[in-house]
């Protein structure tokens, strides 16, 4: 059984930084491209990073590029987002994804169309920024 839970949310000021990880267990964590998506209030699900297996290769959205960073400690299951120069726009539910599929690529993850729906989702963890 696969799963995947997040932590590190909270609440900061604008121009704050948190660190966001995501524990994965019931396979083999490193086989696997992840991602990160957010939900905000009233709003659809959107793409926010994603990286390769061997954590190689990352990709962003263009509303965090350069700001926020994906990475990944695969002997310990874990993935990381670091957020810095936040903003209240960034203010949502942040959840980590995992493909079903190993041969899945990364960049994959941030095609609009592609919904998941056989993906593995954790719960999210609330990220607020205050103004």
């Amino acid at each position: 059984q696969v799963q995947l839970v997040e932590s590190g949310g909270g609440l900061v000021q604008t121009g704050g930084s948190l660190r966001l990880s995501c524990v994965g267990s019931g396979r083999t964590f490193g086989n696997y491209a992840m991602g990160w998506f957010r939900q905000a209030p009233g709003k659809e699900r959107e793409f926010v990073a994603a990286i390769s297996p061997n954590g190689e290769s990352t990709y962003y959205s263009d509303s965090v590029q350069g700001r926020f960073s994906i990475s990944r400690d695969n002997a310990k299951n874990t993935m990381f987002l670091q957020m810095n120069n936040l903003n209240p726009e960034d203010t949502a539910v942040y959840i980590c994804n995992q493909p079903r599929s190993s041969r899945l690529p990364a960049r994959d993850l941030s095609i609009p169309s592609r919904r998941g729906i056989t993906d593995y989702w954790g719960k999210g963890t609330q990220v607020t920024v205050s103004s």
